[in-house]
């Protein structure tokens, strides 16, 4: 298929005429929206630099000054989804309200833009040829051989197309940019793909709606302490060598490069000076919004593209960014959390948990020290196998201010957080389970005070005759990916139950939170835990599924079946971490006393 020429002054070329006329351009491409601008962030030298945080950063830019924006995370991999990933291995899957199980970069977009994205804004190489495959066995290309091109990159440039005028915020207004985030590395076999694809598209939107944003890294040899910039040449070279060239190089780097690191990419790389861009290592994630604005990256991108921005964001933009920056970097009063976790060798693995104890923080007024404990350094087999590690668990969990038990699978390290459990029980400490957290409050508090010798999860112990959290055969079909209880769900508060979850969520008589898992308390147990003063104050629509309880008499010990940090913000911190923080610090019952901070906190987390 002809590719189509590029626009000039918004009217399509001759040859554009021609080909339509002719029929040579396929129907789909007239669907492509003469106003969206497409933003494209590709990685080189390393992966891990920081594309989706640099992604996320730009989309805020432009959203502060009144533009619409979306955007697009695209994964080589071959898996379908993330569903069914080691956290080992790529880091926490994120859930979408639409019950989508996708790369973590989405959270990021989500918090820094406070949009709504759908299972489609992740793209990855398996449904793009399991899309292809699909047209193929229904005959949709007439006997034609099935090739890479043009077939694979047809339905890239379509599956773009159409997700990004989809509106993603409450609003319903159609997007007017589209950041796409290229996984990987610029080089790699399972992105060529897409690059080729991109390539072709630039073509047909216009160049001047086309936006190539480089993400490098200027590496700096402790034995030099010179930055060197030759990685950063290579990969651009390579990038050029495919038929994308960058309008932005960003520079990623232990220091800010100096000029001239500067003017030697601009000889090297194809890009005046003011192009290039320095993201140095930071105190906060925050801060690269305002080193993007100020190095004028608005400039560049409207004089490219003739996006209708100022040439500088909005005072009001820098301000409350700035002094989001700034809070997080002046706290001094510290609040220690322990996180009890499964994988907490990979921090990413807990990625959302971690962001949503900081935007607490944050809220709370607290700087929050994070300690991270392997549940199974808690277990008593390590007392003997490896007493080391035992003891500094043992020490860390009980110097802890608070604890979280967050999710996760498998019977591994399960004992360990069951024990955890307990000694925050017994010993008063403030608690937040979450999904299997709440499980294993459950099984700890069955076998403890109900003496319920052996009580587990058919999870650990499919044999088990009656145990205290079963699984969902609804939601569990034989199959790993897509098959637990998904998305955005609906957990009602009782009714003449005394709740500090319902304070914290503003009064709010029901309320909606994301939901990952294929195991329940078991509703037979109910009124016996209920009994012993373990109260389940939040059900689901039908009241036979329990999603959130509390304990009598204690200051802070919750456990929730949603995953609540998947819908914490910056400045709109999820209620159970808020109130976790704030136990943890000694502020729960001043600020549950007051009636206005509680209107104020249920205004904010409804408005989302």
């Amino acid at each position: 298929m002809l590719s189509i020429g590029e626009r000039r002054n918004g009217v399509l070329t001759i040859l554009f005429l021609v080909e339509l006329l002719r029929g040579n351009v396929e129907r789909s491409y007239l669907k492509i929206s003469i106003k969206m601008k497409y933003v494209l962030i590709t990685g080189g030298v390393i992966s891990g630099i920081g594309k989706g945080v640099i992604a996320s950063s730009i989309g805020t830019i432009l959203k502060c000054c009144g533009v619409h924006v979306t955007a697009i995370k695209i994964d080589p991999y071959i898996n379908i989804d993330a569903g069914t990933f080691s956290p080992y291995e790529h880091g926490e899957v994120y859930v979408l309200d639409d019950g989508g199980e996708v790369d973590l970069d989405l959270g990021n977009y989500e918090r820094f833009l406070d949009v709504t994205l759908h299972s489609d804004n992740n793209i990855t190489t398996g449904k793009i040829y399991q899309y292809v495959i699909n047209k193929e066995r229904k005959g949709d290309y007439l006997g034609k051989t099935v090739q890479v091109v043009p077939h694979i990159t047809d339905a890239i440039q379509e599956w773009v197309t159409r997700e990004s005028q989809r509106p993603v915020t409450t609003d319903n207004v159609e997007p007017e940019v589209c950041i796409l985030e290229l996984g990987g590395t610029i080089g790699d076999i399972e992105g060529m793909p897409f690059v080729e694809a991109f390539r072709q598209f630039q073509f047909k939107v216009g160049r001047e709606n086309f936006f190539v944003v480089h993400v490098s890294l200027i590496p700096q040899p402790r034995s030099t302490g010179e930055q060197k910039t030759k990685p950063t040449q290579a990969s651009v070279r390579e990038l050029r060598g495919l038929g994308l060239s960058p309008d932005v190089v960003v520079c990623r780097s232990e220091n800010r490069i100096g000029p001239d690191v500067i003017a030697k990419i601009t000889n090297f790389c194809h890009v005046a000076p003011h192009q290039v861009i320095s993201i140095h290592d930071c105190t906060s994630i925050y801060r690269v919004p305002l080193l993007l604005e100020e190095q004028g990256f608005l400039k560049v991108i409207r004089e490219r593209t003739n996006l209708d921005v100022p040439y500088e964001a909005p005072p009001q933009f820098m301000a409350k960014w700035k002094s989001l920056a700034e809070r997080h970097e002046s706290l001094s009063i510290c609040c220690t959390i322990a996180l009890v976790g499964k994988y907490t060798r990979f921090e990413d693995s807990y990625a959302s948990v971690t962001k949503a104890l900081r935007h607490a923080a944050l809220e709370a007024n607290r700087k929050l020290i994070l300690k991270y404990i392997d549940a199974e350094d808690l277990e008593k087999f390590r007392q003997n196998e490896e007493p080391v590690k035992y003891h500094d668990a043992w020490k860390e969990l009980c110097g802890a201010d608070g604890v979280i038990v967050p999710g996760g699978f498998g019977k591994r390290g399960v004992e360990g957080k069951i024990l955890a459990a307990n000694w925050c029980r017994t010993n008063q400490k403030p608690y937040l389970g979450v999904c299997l957290g709440l499980q294993t409050a459950v099984i700890e508090f069955a076998r403890n005070v109900l003496d319920i010798e052996n009580a587990t999860s058919t999870e650990f112990d499919p044999e088990f005759v009656k145990p205290l959290v079963i699984d969902m055969p609804e939601h569990n079909t034989g199959t790993m990916g897509g098959t637990m209880r998904l998305g955005r769900r609906v957990t009602i508060f009782q009714p003449g139950k005394a709740s500090i979850l319902k304070e914290l969520y503003g009064g709010d008589d029901e309320i909606e939170e994301r939901h990952r898992h294929r195991y329940e308390v078991n509703p037979e147990y109910v009124l016996e835990l209920e009994s012993a003063g373990l109260k389940f104050v939040g059900k689901d629509e039908t009241g036979q599924r329990m999603e959130a309880m509390e304990l009598d008499g204690h200051p802070y010990y919750v456990g929730v079946q949603f995953h609540p940090e998947y819908l914490s913000r910056p400045l709109r911190p999820s209620p159970p971490y808020m109130g976790l923080l704030l136990a943890s610090s000694g502020q729960l019952e001043s600020y549950l006393a007051s009636d206005k901070k509680c209107r104020a906190r249920k205004l904010s987390y409804s408005n989302q």
